[in-house]
């Protein structure tokens, strides 16, 4: 008697079924190796998760992306609790989130580690034009500064996408000091440029 393909053969087949990887098991691999201090590579990575090299190229586009993606999956989380937890109004409020964030990233070991490995080539990931996690922290203090603006609890003296720019070019200068200047961060020039962004707000 022919064995029928009945649904519970097909539910047996499937649980038996090698699973398929995602381009999110990717990041997730990705990103656990490099929470853990390890250099990424991506022929590694591929042999590892079992799939071609040109499939993973085709999932993550490059290095460079794949490392803004597990880098901003380290910030957006940074702005969000700075956001919960930062006081006051306006200009006030502003500052402090940008300390509590910058603060933040000085103090993260995997952060550090990455610089350590390769100081060029994290600083190229971290800060270029060409940066992911650059340009997204650019958007969302934009975003940031238009809602105080719009509640008309700031009023700052430059265009909003200019002073957005340079507060984020201001907490790489400090966070990144180490491979910009050969300086380690220092809470208390954090503390100046603190100083800095509130007279670019417009505040005193």
């Amino acid at each position: 008697m022919a064995s029928r393909n009945t649904p519970l053969k097909q539910a047996l087949q499937k649980k038996t079924d090698k699973p398929r990887v995602t381009p999110l098991d990717v990041f997730e691999r990705a990103r656990s190796l490099w929470l853990q201090g390890e250099r990424l590579n991506l022929g590694s990575l591929a042999e590892t998760l079992g799939v071609s090299r040109a499939t993973l190229f085709r999932w993550v586009g490059n290095k460079e992306l794949l490392m803004g993606e597990i880098l901003w999956s380290t910030y957006q989380p940074l702005v969000d609790r700075a956001l919960d937890q930062a006081t006051g109004k306006g200009v006030d409020f502003m500052v402090d989130v940008f300390r509590r964030v910058n603060l933040d990233i000085m103090k993260s070991e995997s952060l550090r580690q990455f610089m350590s490995q390769d100081p060029a080539y994290a600083l190229r990931v971290l800060t270029s034009n060409d940066s992911t996690i650059h340009a997204r922290a650019v958007a969302l203090n934009t975003e940031l500064l238009e809602q105080e603006v719009k509640a008309r609890r700031i009023k700052p003296p430059l265009s909003v996408e200019s002073l957005s720019y340079f507060m984020v070019r201001l907490g790489e200068s400090c966070v990144y000091s180490e491979m910009i200047s050969g300086m380690k961060p220092d809470a208390r020039q954090l503390e100046e440029a603190c100083v800095a962004i509130r007279i670019l707000l417009g505040g005193k």
